[in-house]
Formats: C-alpha cells, structure tokens, sequence
C-alpha cells in the first residue's frame, strides 16, 4: 500500500500535487490545510485522512488529531509534534493507541526518524512557492515488513 503524506498547504494546491500522488491508496494531510476545497481536490486522488494546523480556521472543524489504522498498522496524525519532546498528554495519548508512525507537519522542515520503536515523519512544507523554502510531499512505501518514505520535490 503506498500512502500519500502532505502538510502545510495553506489553501494553495500545487498543479504537481495530484501528479505526484497517483497512484497512492490514502492520503494524509498533516495540518495547516486552508479552506475545505483542498480535500475535496485530494478526494479526487484517494481518500483523505486530515488534521487541523494552528493556521485553520475553527469555522472549518477540522480535527485536531486522528488515528488511522492503513495496510495493518496505526498512523496517528497532529499538527504539532515535538519528537524528541512529546508533551505528557501525547505521551499518554501514543502510549495508549500505540501507533506504528505519528505524522506530523508545521515546521515546514522534513523529518524522518524512528524513537522508542516508532516512526515519527514529516513531509515538509508542500504550500507556495517561497524564496529558500524546500517544498515536498511524500509517500510511505507499506507493502515489506516495515515503513519506507519517499521524499517527492515539489
């Protein structure tokens, strides 16, 4: 299963983005979304699992965090994630879905590490185009016997 991860669109879909992702079975979109036609034009690619940002208007209900269960394994999604320093309420909330990876976006930076047996995974900043910005999205390779990214320019 090949799983298509976006964050930080900030109501703009790049044109490559539908490309890019063609062929995937789910998306997830990690936050700071913009207004709800983003998900509706990712709808067209696959289905979309998404989360509110700290930029999303409230108006729009977007959830917080969610946890969704893909190719035999759980990927909590949360805007904000600090990895090497999860908060206790996060600590109690992974302790107690026990997710395989947690996907997260906001600092527009991409990381991909696995702490304490789980992959904690960003996959960049995928909004307009900005002077020295390195914008990707990428896909999450779920068919061995664990997690492979592939980062995806944009």
């Amino acid at each position: 299963m090949k799983i298509g991860v976006i964050s930080d669109t900030h109501n703009f879909l790049d044109p490559k983005i539908p490309e890019r992702l063609a062929g995937v079975d789910h998306i997830l979109h990690a936050g700071d979304i913009g207004m709800p036609w983003i998900l509706a034009e990712l709808e067209q690619v696959a289905p979309v699992t998404a989360v509110s940002g700290n930029t999303d208007d409230p108006a729009w209900r977007y959830a917080p965090a969610k946890t969704v269960e893909l190719a035999g394994r759980k990927f909590f999604i949360q805007h904000i994630i600090q990895p090497e320093a999860p908060g206790e309420d996060l600590q109690r909330r992974l302790a107690r879905e026990r997710p395989d990876a947690v996907v997260f976006g906001h600092t527009h930076k991409r990381f991909c590490e696995t702490l304490a047996g789980v992959l904690y995974f960003n996959p960049g900043y995928a909004g307009r185009p900005k002077s020295g910005t390195e914008r990707s999205l990428a896909i999450l390779h779920c068919d061995g016997p664990g997690i492979r990214a592939e980062y995806l320019p944009l």
